[in-house]
């Protein structure tokens, strides 16, 4: 009884470092959002309200003198504004829906990057739109999710063994690759872990690469400044998507199949490079907002710590948990709530107890479903689980378990 008590003390003080760490995080996200709404309104403002009074003063000249009425230059403004959505500019540009067209449509779908130079029109391209995107977005996730777990392998993997070739230049490690069993130095080895700013860091080269190369290749086929390429690469890339430029929609270009296998490419390798780079950002996120929490909770004293998260039976740190045994619900065997006593002694159990526990019974069962989809439980030491990299879910998962896999020595 004492093991399963610590067990539900330690899910219960996860649960609450968690909201804790979520309560921030939103906090967080919020004032950011404010502060960029504040920094664009400042910067674009004064250009908005340029422009719209030049736009006012043509608009009255020309009315003036072609000697129509401004209500019917509007409704013919109007009119040119549904064709636009439709596909139709004033300048010649390629069919929106033939077979390459819909191919480059297709692929802003299901990569999200949603440019909006091309939407559906009719009703029954709207709906097979849905479905269309709701199976393809989902795939797409997939091969990105997919392409991370590798990519962070082989980076992985290359730093290890240039961790190890820095070791064998010190004469640490001897050069046939063989440790020797009464050296400490060799059997740590088996316990390093690639750092996360590294891996950032490496990623933000590569992706800084692939911009500037697809880059030089826009500015002279699209006729783009190379700060407006910089821009199209990373609003793309990063699949916000605005549409304000957007690559290969002129009808003739020179090399035209080798520019638009190029464009397919860099944007490929673009967004996948840029997907990864955001997951290794959430980790370092993750880190800063776990100091921040511990900062205030070692600044707090106990009764404002308990005020914070409301425990009875044992106050949260971020990242540590005070209990009498460090059991997670990683463990194999099923974790009863600590209520369970209660309720033997006739106590109902409160709304509180009844979700933390539900949520603690979730966690095992996604546990247990994900060891039998994948044939086998992972078995991963402490020392993993301590490095930074363990935890997290979907992409994050699959990244943190990749770090820690790939820097045990095989």
């Amino acid at each position: 009884m004492a093991c399963r008590g610590a067990c539900c003390c330690s899910s219960a003080g996860r649960l609450n470092a968690d909201n804790a760490r979520f309560l921030l995080l939103a906090v967080l996200i919020v004032l950011y959002m404010l502060c960029g709404a504040a920094v664009f309104s400042a910067i674009e403002l004064p250009t908005e309200r340029e422009a719209k009074e030049r736009w006012e003063e043509r608009l009255e000249n020309f009315t003036r003198r072609h000697n129509l009425s401004r209500a019917e230059l509007q409704h013919f403004l109007r009119e040119y504004e549904e064709a636009n959505v439709a596909g139709i500019r004033v300048d010649d540009i390629r069919p929106r829906w033939d077979f390459t067209g819909a191919f480059y449509f297709v692929g802003t779908v299901v990569s999200t990057i949603g440019f909006g130079m091309t939407t559906p029109a009719t009703v029954g391209g709207k709906i097979f739109l849905i479905f269309y995107g709701l199976i393809g977005c989902a795939g797409t996730i997939l091969f990105f999710n997919l392409f991370l777990e590798r990519l962070i392998t082989v980076i992985a993997y290359v730093m290890k063994s240039c961790h190890e070739r820095q070791l064998r230049r010190k004469g640490v490690l001897p050069h046939n690759g063989r440790r020797g069993s009464g050296s400490s130095e060799v059997d740590s080895l088996a316990g390093w872990k690639p750092s996360v700013y590294y891996v950032m860091l490496i990623l933000c080269v590569a992706s800084l690469i692939i911009s500037c190369c697809a880059s030089a290749m826009y500015t002279p086929i699209e006729g783009w400044s190379y700060f407006d390429s910089l821009y199209f690469c990373f609003v793309a890339f990063s699949t916000i998507g605005f549409g304000d430029l957007v690559s290969s929609q002129n009808v003739r270009y020179e090399s035209q199949g080798l520019y638009r296998f190029g464009n397919f490419v860099f944007i490929l390798m673009g967004v996948c490079c840029i997907y990864s780079l955001f997951n290794v950002i959430s980790i370092v996120i993750k880190q800063s907002i776990n100091w921040i929490l511990k900062k205030l909770a070692c600044k707090c004293c106990h009764r404002c710590q308990r005020r914070l998260f409301r425990s009875r039976r044992n106050v949260v740190m971020p990242g540590n948990v005070r209990s009498r045994r460090n059991i997670s619900i990683e463990t194999d065997g099923v974790n009863e709530s600590d209520t369970d006593g209660r309720r033997l002694s006739g106590e109902m159990i409160s709304m509180k107890d009844f979700l933390a526990s539900n949520k603690v019974s979730l966690a095992i069962m996604q546990k247990q479903l994900s060891e039998t989809a994948n044939g086998y439980p992972r078995q991963m030491s402490s020392n993993l689980k301590q490095n930074g990299f363990s935890g997290g879910v979907g992409a994050l998962a699959i990244m943190n378990n990749r770090l820690a896999e790939t820097s045990v020595d095989r």
